[in-house]
C-alpha cells in the first residue's frame, strides 16, 4: 500500500539488476538469505548500484554452520562445544559417545529446519539417519555439527557494520515454538521483544567485547570483509553469553521490534555501511520497549490453507504498527492472506508490559479464517 511491488523473480540477479537500472533505483537491500548465500550483493557490486547486505563469502557465517563454528573457535569466540561430520557412520560414533540432549544441526540452509533437538543417543541416531541417509533436509544436510545443549536465557544481538567500525543497535528475545508455553514445533517466528528483560549495560559490553567484536575482526583477518547486519543468536548464564548461531541479515520478527527503536535515519546508517564511513555518524536507538505477536493461519507450520480476506486493519490504534508477511492484494481492495506468517502487530510503549497491553488490545480486532495468534509472547516469568 506505501510501495509499487514488482513481480519479478528474486532468484534472477540479472532481471533485478536491469529493474533496478531501468526505474532508477539509488539503494537495494536484501532481506531473505538465500540472494545473499548465492552472491546477489557481489553482483550489484560489479554494476556499481549500492546494495546493503554482506557478500557471499561473508554470508558464509550464516550459510555454512561448519564455517561458522570454526571461525569461533580459531577466535576463541565463546560458544557450545561442537563437531562436524560429513560421514555418518562418524557421526554416528561421536553421537554415542556424548552426554544427551545434544543439537544435530545442517550445515547449510534450511529454510529455519536445520537445528533438530535430541533428547537421546537414540534420537540423536534417528535425527543423523533422516538428515545424512535419508537426505530430508536436502544437500543441507551433507554436513552436520553435533552440539552440546546450552542452557539460560535466549537473546538475539544486532549490529551493524561497514566491515571495520561497528554500531551496536538492539537486543530481542523471540519466540519460536508454535503454541503457549514454548511448546509444539518451531516456526519461523510467532513473536519478539526488545530489550529483554535481563538486559543490562554490563551484559551489552560483555556481548559487544566477546562476540560481536571480535566476530568482525575475525572476518576481516579471513580476508571475508562483513559489511550490513550481524544478527547474534545467543545463550546467556552464569559463564557469560554464548554464540547459538550467527545470521547474516535481521531477523523475523525480531527486525519488527528492533527497527521501530532506530532514532537514527536507517537509509543514512545503510549508506554508511556501503561506504565504509560508519564511524562518521552516531547510531541511536530509544529507549522504549517494543512488542510483536504474529498472526498465522490455521495449521501453522503444518499445511494451511490461504486466499481468506482480513478485516480490521482500519481499526486499530494510531501508533500500533502492522507488517504485512503472507499477505496479497485482492479485489475490491481487500488484502488477502497468502502465507502462513501472515501479519506481525508492533506496539510501543515505556516498558515491556505496557507494549504488550496495548499490542494485545489491538490483536483480537484483526480477524480472518483460522487466524492464530501465540497470547504469551513478552508475559514474563520469575
Amino acid at each position: 500500500m506505501i510501495a509499487r511491488n514488482l513481480d519479478i523473480n528474486p532468484a534472477n540477479f540479472e532481471e533485478i539488476a536491469n529493474t533496478v537500472q531501468q526505474k532508477g533505483i539509488g539503494l537495494v537491500v536484501v532481506g531473505p538469505e538465500i540472494p545473499l548465500a548465492e552472491g546477489v550483493v557481489d553482483r550489484f557490486q560489479t554494476i556499481g548500484i549500492p546494495i546493503f547486505g554482506p557478500t557471499k563469502g561473508a554470508t558464509q557465517i550464516e550459510s555454512s554452520k561448519a564455517f561458522a563454528k570454526g571461525l569461533m573457535q580459531k577466535y576463541s569466540i565463546p560458544c557450545a562445544k561442537s563437531s562436524s561430520f560429513s560421514d555418518y557412520n562418524h557421526a554416528s560414533d561421536y553421537v554415542k559417545q556424548q552426554s544427551s540432549p545434544v543439537w544435530i544441526k545442517a550445515d547449510g540452509l534450511a529454510a529455519g529446519k536445520g537445528a533438530i533437538f535430541a533428547n537421546s543417543v537414540a534420537q540423536a541416531l534417528d535425527i543423523l539417519a533422516s538428515v545424512m541417509v535419508e537426505k530430508t533436509l536436502g544437500e543441507a544436510g551433507e554436513t552436520v555439527i553435533i552440539e552440546e545443549s546450552l542452557y539460560g536465557k535466549e537473546m538475539s544481538s544486532f549490529i551493524f557494520t561497514d566491515s571495520k567500525n561497528v554500531a551496536p543497535v538492539a537486543d530481542a528475545c523471540d519466540y519460536k515454538r508454535i503454541y503457549d508455553g514454548d511448546r509444539g514445533p518451531n516456526t519461523g517466528g510467532m513473536g519478539s521483544y526488545s530489550p529483554p528483560y535481563f538486559y543490562s549495560p554490563e551484559l551489552g559490553k560483555a556481548v559487544m567485547d566477546t562476540i560481536m567484536r571480535p566476530a568482525v575482526r575475525a572476518m576481516d583477518k579471513g580476508k571475508r570483509p562483513y559489511k550490513g547486519v550481524l544478527y547474534g543468536g545467543l545463550m546467556i548464564n552464569d559463564e557469560g553469553p554464548k554464540v547459538i548461531e550467527f545470521n547474516a541479515r535481521l531477523g523475523d520478527p525480531e527486525a519488527q521490534v528492533v527497527l521501530p527503536r532506530l532514532k537514527t535515519d536507517l537509509v543514512d546508517i545503510m549508506l554508511a555501511v556501503i561506504d565504509g564511513t560508519l564511524d562518521q555518524i552516531t547510531v541511536e536507538c530509544s529507549g522504549d520497549a517494543c512488542v510483536g505477536v504474529v498472526m498465522a493461519s490455521g495449521g501453522y507450520p503444518g499445511s494451511y490453507k490461504t486466499g481468506f480476506p482480513i478485516s480490521g486493519l482500519d481499526e486499530l490504534d494510531d501508533d500500533i504498527i502492522v507488517f504485512h508477511a503472507g499477505t496479497k492484494p485482492g479485489p475490491n481492495g481487500k488484502t488477502l492472506t497468502s502465507g502462513g506468517r501472515v501479519l506481525t502487530v508492533v506496539a510501543t510503549g515505556q516498558t515491556i508490559n505496557e507494549a504488550r497491553e496495548k499490542v494485545y488490545a489491538n490483536v483480537p480486532r484483526i480477524r480472518f479464517e483460522g487466524c492464530y495468534y501465540r497470547k504469551d509472547i513478552a508475559l514474563i516469568r520469575g
